[in-house]
């Protein structure tokens, strides 16, 4: 049985990993991550992850895709691609909880289609200017879901979490642990 994992992310690879899988093959796919209007968190991070699975080329596959959305209300973070970006969601972050959604999305091989959604709330302590200063000039945030990691530099924001730590790195492993058995994928 081969495992495709449809994500370029090193994360995902390592938090497989830790639950004893290694993908057969990586395959970042290529979709469109706008969320679209009227939409919630909760529906944009599984549409995204049910959008990655279904777009990947290989066939006779267990194919596993993934994705994260930072959301405050409704209102979705956006992945940081510049230091504004990271410091807006830091400062919109700084002494508050959110949400992070992890939906996750397994094509079998025959083509059947199962999905999940992770939801963990995190309260970050209120952060310095200085704070957020050195995490901007760190680089960390770049390409991150809310403009930061939680496996890194940002792991000292957290006052509480609530749900799955996995899943705020990017894959909750339980979900996806329990989407490929359900699915009939054998673990090696």
């Amino acid at each position: 049985m081969m495992l495709v994992l449809a994500s370029a992310s090193p994360r995902r690879v390592d938090l497989l990993a830790q639950i004893g899988l290694v993908p057969d093959q990586i395959i970042a796919t290529d979709i469109d991550e706008t969320p679209l209007r009227d939409e919630t968190p909760r529906q944009t991070a599984l549409r995204l992850a049910c959008a990655k699975a279904l777009a990947s080329p290989v066939e006779d596959a267990f194919v596993l895709a993934a994705d994260t959305v930072v959301a405050v209300g409704r209102r979705v973070l956006p992945k940081a691609e510049t230091e504004a970006q990271a410091r807006d969601c830091l400062v919109l972050l700084s002494g508050r909880a959110h949400r992070v959604l992890s939906g996750v999305a397994v094509r079998a091989p025959d083509g059947r289609l199962a999905k999940r959604l992770s939801e963990t709330r995190v309260h970050f302590k209120r952060l310095s200017d200085a704070e957020i200063d050195a995490y901007v000039a760190s680089g960390e945030w770049r390409g991150k879901a809310g403009g930061y990691a939680i496996q890194g530099r940002a792991g000292a924001f957290v006052l509480a979490l609530q749900g799955s730590y996995s899943g705020v790195v990017g894959l909750p492993l339980y979900e996806t642990a329990m989407l490929l058995e359900g699915l009939g994928f054998r673990r090696p």
